[in-house]
């Protein structure tokens, strides 16, 4: 772990004038002498007692999500030191040796969490490390108003009505794209507004060998497709603890349309390895990547080729409806000693001034402030890509969330991308997936039930 540079800050004092000599003596003729006995004058205006500077303290956030310290002090602490240099930061990123189990063991403490929405709840509530912000919100006059609202929802959702975090940063789904295959292969490159049926035409077009090399038409992240899926689908019916992957049936529609249907868009077949983000990154073998939005200002490889992206297909019975977006939020911890401080640097990070910052630099920002999106990208590395493409469609409803989200995700991905290997069937995977997400829950409620 790199050592932070603590920033110390001045202390100036002022002092008050606190006397006045007596007036010159009256006509009665006594000395300037007798003036002892007249209350003296009281000053005209006395200066302001200047507040005493803010007290240095370390604050520490803890990821969750295992984000590197780097990127950490790219997007949020680079300028929250700027901003109160009186605040030194530790950074622990969830690891070996520093999971969460493991700081409470050893009664070490943190102030913010760091994490993607469904995660965060998997991981504080078993370890009674969520706290209600509304607040503290209120008292340090954080409107709820201005943020986009699907992730504020979703957060009052898994919350029972409770804040135990906010949003800091957004990330939805979209479809970047290598111009040098499409220039290749003489295809027109993709548009924003199109449907999945026209994408998965123009991938048949792409998937081909030339030269010796295997090229494929897209790729996909099938938990992203899943924990984000546009059809809004919740992964577990929440009151009862039972999955939904067999009883919903927008979710065979689902396996049809993005498993059954990558592997057609590819040529149909089996294929022991899916193309996926690092084939399209560094094999550079695959022409469509659907991904996050925000990848761009952390993978460097986006800087050796040429690429654009446009808006995430829709559906064709739900145009203009995108990905959900899944928000980066931090939360205070309840055993925090510092939670007035942990809030005032998440009322910055949210604030306008910040949240421009991140725009410019082509992160998702969490405002509805059309000046601020439309900030996007303008100032980062990629400057003139297709940055709106990211605000394009209309999010997904956020459904509701159970504590164990994830496990049902990794589940579900795993039973659907059988799928596309074809090595079974929808039904099949869809009964299969239902009895595994089963014991997932039981497991789940077992290990943390009484938490």
């Amino acid at each position: 772990m790199s050592k932070m540079k603590k920033t110390g800050t001045a202390i100036v004092s002022a002092s008050l004038a606190l006397t006045m000599l007596a007036a010159c003596g009256s006509n009665s003729g006594k000395s300037a002498d007798s003036g002892k006995n007249q209350e003296p004058q009281k000053p005209s205006q006395q200066q302001p007692v200047q507040e005493k500077p803010p007290e240095p303290k370390t604050i520490t956030i803890y990821a969750i999500n295992g984000d590197t310290e780097e990127s950490f002090n790219l997007r949020f602490g680079d300028a929250i030191r700027k901003k109160f240099p009186h605040y030194t930061l530790n950074y622990i990123r969830n690891s070996s040796g520093n999971t969460l189990a493991d700081m409470v063991a050893s009664g070490r403490k943190y102030d913010i969490t760091y994490h993607a929405i469904g995660f965060y709840e998997n991981f504080v509530k078993p370890f009674g490390l969520e706290y209600d912000m509304t607040e503290l919100i209120k008292k340090h006059g954080v409107d709820l108003n201005r943020f986009e609202q699907t992730s504020i929802e979703a957060i009052k959702q898994v919350g029972n009505g409770k804040i135990y975090s906010i949003p800091v940063y957004g990330n939805n789904l979209i479809l970047y794209y290598n111009k040098a295959i499409f220039d290749k292969f003489g295809v027109a490159y993709p548009k924003d507004g199109m449907t999945w049926d026209e994408v998965f035409d123009i991938s048949r077009k792409l998937t081909r060998e030339d030269g010796g090399v295997q090229y494929y038409g897209i790729a996909f992240n099938p938990t992203f497709t899943i924990r984000m899926n546009q059809m809004s689908i919740p992964n577990a019916n929440v009151e009862a603890n039972t999955p939904t992957i067999n009883t919903d049936e927008r979710w065979k529609k689902f396996f049809d349309q993005y498993f059954v249907g990558w592997r057609n868009a590819l040529g149909g077949g089996n294929f022991e390895k899916a193309p996926d983000q690092v084939m399209f990154l560094k094999d550079k073998n695959v022409g469509m990547s659907v991904y996050l939005s925000s990848v761009i200002t952390i993978s460097p490889e986006y800087r050796d080729f040429d690429w654009d992206m446009v808006a995430l297909p829709s559906l064709k019975d739900n145009p203009g409806v995108g990905s959900q977006i899944n928000s980066i939020n931090f939360g205070i911890a309840s055993n925090s000693d510092n939670k007035d401080d942990a809030m005032i640097i998440l009322k910055f990070l949210t604030s306008d001034e910040h949240q421009a910052t991140l725009s410019k630099t082509g992160v998702m920002p969490v405002l509805k402030d059309e000046s601020i999106r439309k900030m996007l990208g303008s100032e980062s590395a990629y400057k003139g890509k297709n940055f709106q493409a990211i605000f394009y469609n209309k999010p997904a409803p956020i459904p509701p969330k159970a504590l164990y989200d994830s496990n049902m995700v990794s589940t579900y991905a795993k039973h659907g991308m059988q799928v596309f290997q074809g090595t079974v069937d929808v039904n099949t995977a869809l009964r299969n997936a239902e009895e595994e997400a089963k014991q997932v829950i039981a497991d789940y409620l077992k290990t943390y039930s009484g938490k």
